[in-house]
Parts: C-alpha cells; structure tokens; sequence
C-alpha cells in the first residue's frame, strides 16, 4: 500500500490534527471555575478551526485528484464546500461560548468541541467520497456524534427524548440507505460510483427493478438526513428538544453536506437518461410536498425553535430544488444557496440563542416588542429573516434567484411557478416574528441586556455574510446583463456580415 495517497487528504488530515490538538488541550486543561470560564475556552476551537479553513482555502491545495483507486475523490467544489461547513462551525462555536460556560456545562465544554469535528470529519468523507463504503462510513461517522451533540443537556427530559428520536430515526433510515446500497451492488458488482455508472449504461435500467428499488432506498435514506417531507416527522420535536446551538448546527451544516453529495452521488452514479426520469419525477413531488407542507405547518408555531424547524424543511426543499437542473449551473446555485442559507439562519440562531440565555425566552410571544428593549438585536434578526424570505436586496433573493434559474433553464416551469407562491407564504410567517419584534406591544418586554464578545463575533460575521453575498449577488446580475447586452450587440453589428467559413468555427 502506498501511504503517500494519504497526502492527498489534506482537508481530513488537518481537521483531524485540529481533532488531536483539542483532545490534548481538553485532556490537561481544566476549568478554574472564575466567573464561569475555563483555561480551555472557545478561543482555542475557534482558532484552530480558522487556521485549517485558510489552510484548505489556498490555490495549491485546490487541485482535483484521488486516492486508493478512487474511493477518496478531491475536486475544487468539493474544497469549497467543505470550507463552507468548516465556517459555519466556526460560528457554531461563538454562539456556544456562553451556553457552555454555564457550571453545569464548564466542564464538558471539550467533549462538546470534538464530537462537533467528529462530525464535521464524518461530512468530510461523505464529500469527498467516490465509493458507497466509504459514503456510508462518513455518514454514519457524521449522525452518531450529532446525537450526543442532541443529548448534551443530559439534565433536561426534553433534550434526552429529542436524541432518542433523532438516534431511532437515524438508524432506521441508515438501515434503508444500507440495504439500498446493497441492492444496487447485487445489481452492479461494484461499490464505486464510476464502475457503478459504467455498469448502468450497458443495461436498461428503468426495466430493472433491483436497482430501481435500491435508488428508491437511497434516496429515501437520503430524504431523511436532508428533512425532506415525508421523511420529516422527526425534525420538529428534535429541533425543539436539542440545545438551541446545536439545533442551529443541525438546520445548515449537516443539511447542506447532505444537500451536496446527493447531488454528486445523483449524477455521477445515476446519471443515465432513463434513471435521471425516474428520480427527477420522485424529486418533483418531494420538493412540491416539502415547501407547500413545511410553510403551512410553520405558520402554526409559536415555539420558535419548532418555527425554525418547518422552516428549515422548507429551506431544504429549496436547496433540493437545484438537483433538478443536473448541471454545473445547478451546482453552483446549490453551493451559493447553501452559503447564503447558513450565514442567515445561523445569524437567527445567534439572536435566539443570545435571547434564550440571557432571558429564557423562546416563544414567539416573548419576543413582543423586543425593538424597544434591544434595538440592535431586533435589527439583525430583521435583517436574517428578509434574507431567509428572500426579499431584495438581501442575499437570499439572490439564492433563491439563482435556485429558480437554474431550473427554470431545466424546463421545470410550473415548479419553479409553485416554489415562488410558496416564497410568497414563507414571507408571510417570517413577517409575523417582526411584526412581534415592532408592533404588538407587551406588558412584559425582554429586558436589555449585553451581549457577550463571542456572540457578538458571530453575528457580526453572520450580518457581513449576508449584506457581502446580497452585493454579490448585485454585481453579478449587473455584471451578467451587461455581458448579456454588450453580446446582444456585439451580435446585432455583425449580423450583416455573412460568414463562409464551416459551422465549426463559430
């Protein structure tokens, strides 16, 4: 074996030396018990986990490549992708500074660190993997941590219950994606998605039943990490019982590594034409099921954290919705709605979180009049929730912009059609949170309070996210109508002009 093929992991190896370092740090450092705070706080974490993103960011560890005969594969998205998670973890962290100074809470807060990076490893594998073995690993490296991460309240009934159900339902839909798998082996006789590919091409496959079962399996253990209706029953009651930080991790970090690498997995292993109808039709209801029930469900919520949760389930039929064009295109728009996504949402989170601590308040109702006591706070979650709903000239207009182009182009019109009345709803529910922040008084407001340094950190860069992606987003469409009429004219002065030469020159 040639362990020189380890090198070209750089992204894992540098988390896992990240990993490393904090089981040292937790192992010799403890807690002083001062003020709450520990020698081993949120700086290290954030540190290390900064210095590995920028590691894996620069252009010469962008290359494309791979490693033990293709079950580890390396592209340039992939990197990105993964760079993405990694500051979406970062953020995870500041918000977490203050929950897990809490006594109960000082000491554990190493454990809660490494198993967060256990999981972000296991999304590493996932990505980046080019065989179901290994795909199956990272998976399964990836839901087992977040369990515990949804326990970590181990004091409160609500938390315990929560994990209970995420644990069940995680092992019951890894059963079906693992029998799935199965069949699709006993199908192909291989495990690698390009063999697998290769295999598919010699044979109809829409009259197979073997592999047609095994990606139904696939994409219905798929259904339930992404919380994509019907697989969604767990979500709510999860979200509402897990730590509030954790259940900001769980809405856009392990949603969009899922997101990605159905896509991947779509395209590179069932990418043949007669497969493509198959699960393009199963995606078409799944999408129109996921947006149209998830908003009409959140509208009910007074809990926020279950508010949150619908409207992730809506959000992840959104982000699906880029599967359908199939295309780089449809890539790109996944990828930039993910980013978009994570920054908002978690900037909401970071609002809820920084409420709920110093407060206690998680309902809707205690938000009445929020405006009058922390005016700062309810602008930045004014700000989070416009872009969630997709109002210009916020970031996730553009998100949403690009999502619907994408398969608009595909010739998904009439979805693209119910996934904008949808978008109309969603802003209508997102619409009451501020209208409870601005307008309907309360007896009892939230009284002000400081937010600490860290949470401040993280909504900061959660707040820049959000106006920097929106300017993009402006830039590039002015960008693109420019290039777009300049070629209009280019074409419109030379169309008198008859060219002789052959076609192939154009």
């Amino acid at each position: 074996m040639d362990y020189s093929q380890f090198l070209n992991m750089q992204a894992e190896l540098s988390l896992l030396a990240v990993i490393v370092i904090l089981f040292v740090a937790d192992l010799f450092m403890c807690a002083d018990g001062k003020n709450g705070r520990g020698v081993y706080n949120t700086c290290l974490p954030v540190v290390l986990l900064t210095a590995h993103t920028l590691l894996n960011l620069c252009p010469s560890c962008q290359g494309a490549g791979e490693a033990f005969g293709g079950m580890y594969q390396h592209t340039p998205m992939m990197s990105i992708v993964k760079s993405i998670l990694a500051v979406g973890t970062i953020i995870t962290f500041l918000m977490a500074h203050k929950w897990l100074s809490r006594p109960e809470n000082l000491v554990k807060q190493g454990e809660f660190y490494l198993i967060t990076l256990f999981t972000l490893l296991g999304m590493y594998f996932m990505i980046s993997s080019g065989h179901f073995l290994m795909f199956f690993i990272g998976l399964e490296t990836a839901s087992i941590p977040m369990a515990a991460t949804v326990a970590f309240d181990k004091h409160r009934y609500e938390s315990a219950e929560a994990s209970a159900k995420f644990i069940l339902l995680a092992l019951f839909s890894a059963a079906l994606l693992l029998y799935g798998i199965s069949l699709i082996y006993g199908s192909t006789g291989t495990l690698y998605f390009n063999d697998i590919a290769a295999a598919v091409s010699f044979f109809n496959s829409s009259t197979n039943p073997v592999m047609l079962l095994g990606l139904l399996l696939f994409i219905t253990g798929m259904g339930f990490k992404i919380s994509l209706v019907p697989f969604h029953l767990w979500t709510a009651d999860t979200y509402e019982g897990a730590p509030t930080v954790v259940t900001g991790f769980l809405s856009v970090i392990s949603k969009g590594s899922a997101a990605f690498v159905l896509f991947t997995v779509l395209i590179k292993v069932f990418g043949a034409q007669d497969l493509v109808y198959a699960w393009d039709q199963a995606f078409l209801w799944i999408i129109i099921a996921s947006i149209t029930i998830a908003n009409l469900f959140a509208i009910r919520q007074k809990n926020l954290k279950r508010f949150m949760a619908f409207s992730a389930i809506s959000q992840a039929g959104y982000l699906v919705l880029g599967i359908m064009d199939g295309t780089a295109q449809g890539m790109t728009s996944l990828v930039f709605y993910l980013l978009v996504y994570m920054v908002a949402n978690l900037g909401a989170f970071a609002v809820l979180t920084v409420v709920e601590e110093n407060t206690g308040g998680i309902t809707m109702d205690s938000y009445n009049g929020l405006y009058k006591s922390n005016p700062k706070l309810a602008f930045l979650m004014t700000l989070c929730l416009f872009s969630l709903a997709g109002i210009p000239p916020f970031a996730g207009f553009f998100s949403k912009f690009f999502i619907f182009m994408a398969a608009f182009k595909a010739g998904w019109h009439w979805l693209v059609l119910i996934a904008l009345i949808n978008t109309v709803i969603s802003l209508y529910y997102y619409l009451l949170i501020v209208k409870a922040m601005y307008i309907i008084p309360n007896d009892e407001p939230l009284p002000g309070f400081k937010v600490d340094c860290y949470s401040r950190t993280a909504l900061f860069v959660c707040i820049a996210g959000v106006v920097f992606l929106g300017l993009c987003g402006v830039a590039y469409n002015y960008i693109d109508a420019f290039a777009y009429g300049l070629d209009n004219m280019v074409n419109g002065l030379a169309e008198p002009i008859k060219c002789c030469c052959p076609s192939s020159c154009h």
